[in-house]
């Protein structure tokens, strides 16, 4: 049985501050195969890696220079020093851009920035770039087909129709909320995404015995704040090994 590939939630964060290249670097030594990390602009249109639009005391990350961001939070890497940090690794970039969000931005210039950004680093880096807005992994995709984009889901999404949307858009991933995958959810989910050519990466899996659930169900990564947790739990079903490159 072919095991899921294990993606640190924002790097090894119950070991290092989240989204920073210390949790980046700590994903890859708890033995991880790739980190999964939040990008935001700032008003000089620099990739930053931050879960929030805000920073307390601070405030919006769009609204500052990377300089300012720079010498006011100097944890908070680009996206350009987090690929480095993580070269040889599986990196789920997602974008975030609601229009609930402080920094929402309907032209889309984050999308067009990373694809830029990578377009710039000859392609060399292993990404999936996902996000909850449609229209942002839509972007990603009409600018670059070459770029895998994933479609995130919340809890009550209905899965089945969330997977329909996303290989009818041409994207090549969905990655749901582990709370909504419960019994008899998830084995409909990955026959369906298997027949429409979809891998199946779900958040945030941290209970060992989900996680040995979730393998044997066939989905193809399991993203988690607690990495080495899972690679245990994995290693109890033994297995052919994960696969490190995102499905084409």
């Amino acid at each position: 049985m072919p095991l899921p590939v294990v993606l640190a939630h924002r790097g090894a964060r119950r070991v290092a501050p989240e989204n920073t290249l210390a949790a980046f670097a700590a994903a890859r030594d708890e033995g991880a195969d790739g980190v999964e990390l939040d990008v935001r602009r700032s008003a000089d249109g620099e990739l930053v890696i931050h879960h929030d639009a805000a920073v307390p005391d601070f405030g919006v990350l769009a609204e500052h220079a990377w300089a300012d961001i720079h010498a006011a939070l100097p944890q908070v890497p680009t996206l350009a020093e987090a690929l480095d940090a993580c070269a040889g690794m599986l990196v789920n970039v997602e974008i975030k851009n609601l229009p609930g969000d402080p920094d929402h931005d309907p032209d889309e210039r984050a999308a067009a920035a990373v694809v830029g950004l990578l377009a710039d680093r000859g392609q060399r880096d292993q990404v999936v770039v996902s996000s909850f807005s449609v229209a942002t992994v839509d972007a990603v995709h009409a600018l670059d087909r070459g770029v895998e984009t994933a479609l995130l889901m919340l809890v009550g999404f209905d899965v089945l129709a969330g997977a329909r949307v996303a290989a009818d858009r041409g994207h090549r991933a969905v990655h749901p909320d582990v709370r909504g995958l419960v019994d008899g959810v998830v084995e409909p989910l990955v026959e369906q995404a298997q027949d429409l050519v979809l891998a199946v990466r779900a958040w945030t899996v941290n209970d060992p015995e989900a996680v040995r659930r979730l393998a044997r169900a066939g989905v193809d990564g399991i993203i988690t704040d607690v990495p080495a947790v899972a690679l245990a739990a994995l290693a109890e079903l033994g297995g052919e090994g994960r696969v490190r490159a995102p499905r084409v």
